[in-house]
């Protein structure tokens, strides 16, 4: 094995320090935690079934809204769960903490770019679960479900079943369901990650959601 590059002379130095294990920083940090688990669980779950409940919540105009009022309720359950995920990316271990992996450092978007570029050569990034340019499609997927949050704990309570919305609440209700186009986009990439993942030996997803094989990193 040769010497490791200084990180003195890399214009875009790795995350993963030259003295480590080669692999250890990385598998410790894709070592996930119970709550972020359980809490990635009910985010997955909450949040599938809000967006597609949200299909049939236009009869909100209506004296009989089942679909409007099954969407809601949802949407509060998945608006708990994402407080819940809030809160831990701020106090949580720190490999979850929003400070330890929200791309807004330089080295952060470096990594960012260089993931950018190894797709284009048709290469799979390497990088620890929340590295490079799957921190920044976590970080754009909180922003899109906060989003979706706010606006619509907003109309859980103030928007009226069978009346029409008006004046600013009609503006609330417009961003709420364009924020459905951003929260879709993200689903779509977050699964087509996960599938491009999977067949390449990478099964992040075994773990979130407790199916983890003998001998597999947890």
């Amino acid at each position: 094995m040769g010497c490791p590059r200084s990180l003195r002379n890399d214009p875009m130095p790795d995350v993963q320090s030259p003295h480590a294990r080669p692999g250890a920083e990385t598998a410790a940090a894709d070592t996930i935690d119970l709550p972020t688990r359980l809490i990635h669980l009910a985010l997955a779950v909450l949040g599938v079934a809000a967006l597609v409940s949200g299909q049939f919540a236009g009869d909100y105009r209506r004296s009989e809204h089942p679909g409007f009022t099954i969407h809601s309720w949802l949407g509060i359950g998945m608006s708990v769960a994402l407080s819940l995920r809030i809160l831990w990316g701020i106090l949580g271990p720190r490999a979850t903490r929003f400070v330890e992996w929200v791309p807004v450092t330089r080295m952060r978007f470096a990594l960012v770019w260089r993931d950018l570029a190894e797709l284009a050569r048709f290469d799979i990034p390497k990088r620890a679960t929340h590295e490079g340019l799957a921190g920044l499609v976590q970080a754009i997927g909180l922003l899109a479900f906060v989003w979706m949050a706010v606006t619509g704990v907003i109309l859980f309570v103030w928007l009226e079943p069978g009346a029409r919305a008006t004046g600013w609440l009609r503006l609330i209700k417009e961003l709420h369901e364009g924020g459905q186009v951003a929260a879709f986009a993200y689903l779509a990439l977050h699964v087509g990650a996960v599938v491009v993942h999977a067949f390449t030996g990478h099964n992040v997803w075994r773990r979130m959601f407790f199916l983890a094989r003998r001998g597999e990193q947890r």
